[in-house]
């Protein structure tokens, strides 16, 4: 499982990366990916909208089910990849790679409190 160390991690699967602007761009991790199977759609997103952390902030879906993804702090989804409109299998191909929201966080502090590299890879079973 591929897991880059600059990250931060959601239980539910989902990565974040604070940004230099206080935004967060969020995706979902390698190992939720694989899991999945071949992503044949992202969306369901929807910017504007203020979510709690674990909110539904879109859904994933594969040929073989579908799978919410979470806001994983409280906030403001302000854009989706419209990029995965077309090309939602690059989420496969490079997860780190292919955002699917960013959002504005009511508090930045609450990025630290998700999972570190190590943090996520116990909870993942990976360690």
């Amino acid at each position: 499982m591929k897991l880059p160390h600059d990250l931060k991690y959601a239980p539910t699967h989902e990565w974040a990366r604070l940004e230099t602007d206080g935004t967060l761009t969020v995706g979902i991790t390698d190992h939720a990916q694989a899991e999945l199977g071949d992503i044949i759609f992202a969306g369901d997103v929807k910017p504007g909208a203020h979510l709690a952390a674990g909110q539904v902030a879109g859904v994933v879906e594969s040929v073989k089910t579908a799978s919410d993804i979470h806001a994983p702090v409280d906030g403001e989804i302000i854009a989706f990849n419209t990029a995965l409109e077309n090309e939602p299998q690059g989420i496969n191909e490079r997860p780190y790679e292919h955002w699917i929201f960013r959002m504005r966080p009511a508090r930045t502090a609450d990025v630290e409190r998700l999972l570190d590299h190590a943090g996520y890879a116990a909870a993942a079973g990976q360690d």
